[in-house]
């Protein structure tokens, strides 16, 4: 992996990492459904230009309902709880149960696509779940209903990209990826236009506000999904994954040093723990060591 690989690599865990912190300042204000309307639709939108200048819209319109629910269970849903966790978790912590989602993948795959667990995959399993009960036991906040619906979301959330994961593969073979981001951010809005009216904000919006949301669809989807697929054109799938491991450390600095929210023993803990389960059931550990034997 050359030198520039690695800086688009951390710049691109820099910006998923950001979009917990741009959830939390915005989310709180506009709330979870209006955030994540304008976020899907603002990166849809931002994200036709291009699509047209490739000549790629025929893909869109070809694979319409495949889209429409891949915007769903991938966007408009995921989003929408991540965004309703953020309202009241810090935004390290949200980051941290959203990197539960390989965990997740590797139980769908068993259940969906009847792929056997080894050993060594129950063991991911159960040190990402013991990951997630030493983050959970965090005593810097206080264990209220609240707090357990959010974690509750915050887990759903990663287990709607598990179910997404192979429903793409078996319904969007062969469509671009630009297609794929593009067609399901618009049918992500679109969805999410019913609930709109029932979830007006009624806070006055402000400048930090704004920028928030402005900066979670442009950079943080848009432009970061645009980095993603050149980084995995130019390193491969399995290495680009690899921002998956870097995003919460990101999000838990962004919220230290700009929400000055406290990064404890157990989230420290906790994370470590449920990073190492989903690289050890994912199978990136061998993948490395096999790499570095070359």
């Amino acid at each position: 992996m050359k030198g520039s690989d690695i800086a688009e690599l951390l710049l691109l865990a820099a910006l998923w990492g950001g979009s917990f912190l741009f959830m939390r300042i915005a989310a709180p204000i506009i709330g979870p459904i209006w955030l994540i309307e304008l976020r899907v639709l603002l990166a849809g939108l931002a994200l036709l230009p291009l699509l047209l200048r490739l000549n790629l819209w025929s893909e869109i319109r070809q694979n319409g309902w495949p889209l429409l629910i891949v915007g769903g269970i991938n966007s408009a849903l995921p989003f929408s709880l991540l965004a309703f966790a953020s309202v009241s978790l810090p935004a390290g912590f949200t980051s941290i149960l959203n990197a539960t989602a390989p965990l997740f993948g590797t139980v769908v795959a068993a259940l969906w696509l009847k792929e056997n667990l080894t050993s060594t995959q129950k063991l991911g399993f159960l040190l990402g779940f013991a990951g997630v009960v030493v983050l959970v036991g965090r005593r810097s906040l206080t264990l209220t209903p609240e707090f357990g619906l959010a974690v509750a979301a915050g887990l759903l959330g990663a287990f709607c990209y598990a179910i997404a994961a192979p429903y793409i593969k078996q319904n969007l073979a062969g469509v671009s990826s630009l297609a794929i981001t593009a067609g399901s951010q618009l049918g992500a809005a679109l969805l999410l236009l019913p609930a709109l009216p029932f979830t007006i904000p009624i806070q006055p919006l402000t400048i930090p506000v704004l920028s928030a949301v402005v900066a979670l669809a442009l950079l943080s989807t848009a432009f970061a999904y645009i980095l993603y697929f050149r980084l995995i054109q130019a390193i491969g799938a399995t290495q680009a994954l690899t921002v998956t491991y870097l995003i919460p450390v990101f999000a838990m600095l962004w919220g230290a040093l700009i929400l000055q929210e406290a990064i404890t023993a157990s989230m420290a803990v906790g994370c470590g723990l449920i990073l190492l389960g989903t690289a050890i059931a994912n199978g990136v550990l061998t993948v490395f060591h096999r790499q570095s034997q070359w």
